[in-house]
């Protein structure tokens, strides 16, 4: 991780997780779109995986990527709804230090404009565990372009004023 100057682009390391009982490396459009937009943003892709909607299994992939500190952000998509095996919000939270209220709130509001009250069908979160920021929203690649349009590209922003997630989440890697 280089070190830059308050006032320019800082890179992150950053992890994506699938969350789907049927997607795979072929077919997951969600997963690849917020691999290319993170790129596109100016930061690394530390690692991708693809997991069953499990909750042990969520769990053991993010609490190894929360204690690898090369990983800075990690981005969720899938297994926020309520069909019956969604579980990612029951996996992540429990793991979080500090949840990040206004996401899921911010996400569903913008969500409104393109899909109506379907979205209130939405459990997206996010939190900090470890000082790393984690964002969950549903798996469908337009609920991930707009998460990361109107909410996670800005807040990995290191030059996005008055105030983006790098600063906490740069506390843990200078102790490293």
């Amino acid at each position: 991780m280089a070190k830059a100057t308050d006032d320019s682009p800082q890179s992150l390391g950053v992890a994506v997780l699938t969350v789907s009982d049927t997607r795979t490396d072929e077919n997951d459009t969600s997963g690849q779109f917020l691999v290319e937009a993170l790129g596109d943003a100016g930061h690394a892709l530390r690692d991708k995986q693809i997991v069953i909607d499990d909750i042990y299994q969520i769990r053991a992939v993010l609490s190894a990527w929360i204690a690898d500190d090369a990983i800075e952000a990690v981005l969720v998509t899938g297994g926020t709804g309520f069909s019956g095996r969604d579980s990612t919000p029951e996996a992540v939270a429990p793991l979080f230090d500090k949840s990040i209220d206004g996401f899921g709130e911010v996400f569903r509001a913008l969500s409104y404009e393109e899909i109506g009250s379907s979205t209130v069908q939405s459990r997206a979160l996010a939190g900090l565990a470890n000082n790393t920021v984690i964002f969950c929203m549903p798996g469908s690649t337009g609920a991930c372009r707009t998460a990361w349009g109107g909410l996670i590209r800005d807040q990995l922003d290191s030059t996005y004023r008055p105030c983006n997630f790098v600063g906490v989440l740069r506390v843990r890697s200078q102790h490293a």
